[in-house]
């Protein structure tokens, strides 16, 4: 029997559904979805509030302390709009829906997923925390055991986390673990396809992608210290000495000396000194930075406590990696530390076939116009969307 024409619903069900198999660190963070931007006279641009944990001190005693609320927010901007294009014929829609996907769409999103994970694995430059050893790439279950230390002394759920590492650190974690006792079908998992699988030292999965980041320091060289103290209650910049115009690049990782991080839930310090990123781009001025740093500066008498002190004039500052440098920046996180929200895009009028289906917090749009110049039938298929780290302290960087 003849084979039924595939419709444009069915064409972009089977897009998104190969777009999110493709997806390896987009697919294990949260994802939301927001259906007011497909209206008309809406702009790319648009924003969506999150709301943030509210945190608060206990009080000892009978009597009764009221608090302000200290619930915090953030805005994720949906602004980056990719798209593949495409073309297929009325002979490629008569196919079976399998075959078409193999041999018109899987070869184009495999590339979109490459590209939108590779824009949320810039995520690392919000990220404080860190383990492992700039220019070594993790072999053994010390850095992912230091990975789950940090995640558990800054008061992140047990489940799910994740790890997501380049090609090199995959292959070197795989030998440098394969002696251990893992179960029969993990190790079989490992040899077989040459990767992790799920339930490894606590995180739901171990995944591979091609599309994780590299990391070039700033071009900071000698000994720094701390020019000013800080006094202030959840202080965002430090100043700190530099030389001539050097820089600090954003996603630089310091500390310093004697300002060590706090548990959130007991506002106690974990053993650990406090690591700070910057924020923005840093040019040493009249011998000193102003580095915008995160996380912002509350001690521990405050409700959102992050340092056991503040940085003190004089204080020893020490960055992670040597200076000018590149390193690979892997991710080890949990699934709310990071967010992913896509939006609807319009669905014009007057073209040959257009279809939005949603899927899993992921919009996919699919459009197909007849070119009457070129004798041609050219589709595209877009995704709008945004990404922003909206609790870094579930998040680890895993250094290569």
């Amino acid at each position: 029997m003849a084979n039924s024409l595939l419709t444009i619903d069915m064409i972009t069900r089977k897009a998104l559904e190969i777009l999110e198999n493709n997806l390896v660190i987009t697919r294990n963070v949260n994802r939301q979805y927001d259906d007011s931007f497909a209206v008309e006279g809406a702009k790319i641009g648009s924003t969506l509030r999150i709301r943030l944990p509210d945190r608060a001190l206990v009080t000892d005693g009978a009597a009764l302390t009221v608090q302000d609320d200290n619930e915090q927010y953030t805005t994720l901007t949906v602004a980056s709009q990719k798209h593949i294009g495409v073309q297929f014929t009325s002979a490629e829609l008569a196919l079976q829906l399998d075959d078409f996907a193999e041999r018109v769409l899987k070869p184009r999103i495999s590339q979109l997923a490459a590209s939108i994970d590779a824009d949320v694995a810039n995520s690392f430059n919000s990220i404080y925390q860190s383990v492992g050893t700039p220019g070594t790439t993790p072999s053994t279950t010390a850095v992912l055991l230091g990975a789950q230390q940090k995640l558990n002394e800054a008061a992140a759920v047990m489940s799910p986390r994740y790890v997501t590492v380049n090609p090199a650190a995959n292959a070197a974690l795989i030998e440098g673990m394969k002696g251990l006792f893992n179960p029969t079908s993990t190790i079989s998992s490992q040899f077989k396809n040459g990767m992790f699988g799920e339930g490894i030292l606590g995180f739901d999965e171990l995944n591979m992608s091609q599309s994780i980041k590299q990391h070039t320091t700033g071009t900071r060289t000698g000994s720094h210290t701390v020019t000013t103290t800080v006094s202030t209650e959840g202080a965002t910049t430090i100043a700190i000495t530099g030389t001539g115009s050097q820089t600090i690049k954003k996603g630089d990782v310091f500390t310093v000396a004697n300002v060590y991080a706090v548990n959130p839930q007991t506002r106690e310090s974990t053993g650990s000194l406090q690591q700070f990123v910057a924020t923005a781009d840093a040019t040493a001025s009249a011998g000193a930075y102003t580095v915008s740093v995160s996380p912002a500066m509350y001690t521990s008498a405050h409700a959102l406590a992050t340092v056991d002190s503040f940085p003190q004039s004089g204080a020893a500052v020490t960055f992670l990696g040597a200076a000018s440098s590149q390193y690979a920046q892997n991710l080890v996180y949990h699934k709310d530390a990071i967010t992913f929200a896509t939006a609807d895009l319009l669905l014009p009028q007057g073209v040959d076939m257009a279809s939005r289906q949603v899927h899993n917090g992921i919009s996919m749009r699919v459009v197909r116009q007849y070119d009457i110049n070129n004798d041609r039938l050219p589709c595209r298929i877009d995704v709008l969307y945004g990404y922003s780290v909206i609790r870094p302290q579930m998040a680890v960087r895993l250094w290569g």
